[in-house]
């Protein structure tokens, strides 16, 4: 295996890209297969480091995970001499020598994923003096610019006013962009888009974060506006529970000129978020959708009883649906129109009237493989339309359940006994979410599942929080049941993640 051609080592080590530990490996066996390696690793630094939020309102940590010091001295080693000597004027002679060793590769020409606020990290690890970090970036920059890379993916963070657009080699260096990731603030960036739309017209990916403190998106419309194959879409507003979600803006006329830039596109759009209600009739245009998300990061407005369009609207092709706090009505009224073709669904709200739900699902759902709900205490009033629910979706193959607000009064054994009784024979992953979660619930739900396929089972509850009492009792269970063929793999957790997140 050794001796395979490089075309042939390149394409298996394609498939290891995400392996972070296999791929070092081949690193040390021949020339060759290092040769091949490097390139790959070097696509994407950033997925192998600590990962960061970029759109905290604090841009730089005040811890530095070590990696990014290695980082930043493998790129300072590939400065030019021009650049070395002006840093030198500038008094940064603390990371310059005379005598360097060239590194074996360049690998800067290797990068294809340009995350700016990774590089705001990695200029941080140096820990020089804030006033020259400038300096610092500008060679850096200059750097990559100069190279013979041509980025597939960029990231801009917040508060970011570097002009990317005007530094020379950009318009080479972005010419391939297909992916691209901005960060809104209060302040103005958006001179930053404007500049990448006259150079960028092939991303296919385009996403903003924190689109609700958008003041001017004159940018983002431009962007979206010149591009020829744009595909995915993502419009997203802050975190629920964020303290700055109470500076929220809410102008109408920003996410209505945003759905009107998409117009242009509705022929190669087929995935859209959106985390506000829709204020135009962007649904009815956007007929290739194969997955659409709708999120409201506030209490939902009377005026989704507007949307009275809904009830017309064709997509055929829509084969993934994710809403969260977005009423029943609306979720039910949108798998209706779908007549079978959803394939995923996930929907997070409480909502006391979820028999609307469960019908639609029930009637529309035939083909539904995945399927997440969040369910209240009312919820238990509708056991007979869950068990509807599972017999008619006789393909389905995982299955989350949220239980909203920690609600340790949910009637966890009925819903369980129905999920044993009642589940398709394709449907043995299972994941639970909830505040409480007895273990007598949860025993019984074992003891029931009886000549089924081995589940595979994700507990996320506060009873298990420690490794002591019911936490252990319960991984005592566990092994016991695994023994008897009715778990194959099962993980508890304590509910440190909320199911609320916009993530």
């Amino acid at each position: 295996m050794s001796k395979l051609n490089k075309d042939v080592l390149f394409l298996i080590f394609e498939e290891l890209k995400f392996d972070k530990k296999s791929l070092y490996s081949c690193l040390y066996v021949n020339r060759t297969w290092c040769e091949t390696v490097v390139p790959i690793l070097w696509r994407n630094p950033g997925q192998y480091l600590t990962t960061i939020n970029s759109c905290t309102s604090v841009p730089i940590l005040w811890k530095i995970p070590s990696q990014y010091l290695i980082l930043f001295n493998v790129i300072f080693l590939h400065l030019s001499k021009e650049s070395k000597d002006i840093l030198k004027k500038q008094g940064i002679n603390n990371l310059i020598t005379e005598i360097y060793q060239r590194p074996l590769f360049n690998y800067i020409n290797f990068w294809k994923y340009l995350d700016l606020f990774l590089i705001e990290n990695i200029i941080s690890s140096s820990k020089i003096e804030e006033s020259k970090k400038f300096n610092i970036r500008d060679e850096i920059l200059k750097l990559f610019f100069s190279s013979n890379v041509k980025f597939i993916h960029l990231s801009i963070p917040q508060d970011y006013d570097f002009q990317l657009h005007h530094i020379p080699g950009a318009e080479r260096c972005f010419s391939e962009l297909e992916s691209l990731s901005f960060c809104c603030d209060f302040g103005n960036c958006q001179n930053i888009l404007n500049g990448l739309a006259r150079i960028c017209k092939s991303i296919r990916k385009f996403r903003v974060d924190n689109v609700h403190f958008c003041t001017n998106n004159s940018g983002i419309n431009k962007l979206i506006e010149v591009q020829k194959k744009l595909n995915n879409v993502s419009f997203i507003g802050p975190y629920k529970g964020s303290r700055a979600i109470i500076n929220i803006i809410e102008d109408e006329s920003i996410y209505k000129s945003l759905e009107e830039s998409l117009i242009k596109h509705v022929d190669t759009i087929q995935y859209l978020r959106m985390d506000w209600i829709p204020i135009t009739r962007i649904l009815s245009y956007l007929v290739n959708l194969f997955r659409l998300e709708i999120s409201t990061c506030l209490p939902y407005p009377t005026n989704w009883n507007e949307l009275d369009y809904l009830k017309d609207l064709s997509l055929p092709n829509l084969k993934i649906l994710i809403t969260r706090q977005v009423p029943i009505k609306i979720t039910a009224n949108l798998i209706e129109i779908t007549k079978g073709q959803l394939t995923e669904i996930s929907v997070l709200y409480n909502d006391a009237d979820s028999k609307n739900l469960f019908k639609a699902i029930c009637q529309n759902c035939s083909n539904l493989k995945y399927l997440n709900l969040s369910l209240s205490n009312n919820t238990n009033l509708l056991i007979s339309e869950f068990e509807n629910l599972l017999i008619s979706c006789q393909l389905l193959n995982k299955l989350i359940i949220d239980v909203v607000d920690f609600d340790i009064m949910f009637n966890w054994d009925k819903l369980l006994l129905i999920l044993a009784k009642s589940s398709p024979t394709s449907l043995f992953t299972f994941e639970f979410h909830s505040g409480r979660i007895n273990l007598e619930d949860i025993k019984l739900f074992f003891d029931n599942w009886i000549n089924r396929n081995p589940m595979l089972l994700e507990i996320d509850s506060d009873n298990y929080c420690n490794e002591f009492g019911e936490k252990k009792q319960l991984e005592d269970l566990i092994e016991k049941y695994k023994v008897n063929g009715i778990i194959k793999k099962c993980s508890v957790h304590s509910n440190t993640r909320s199911r609320w997140l916009f993530l």
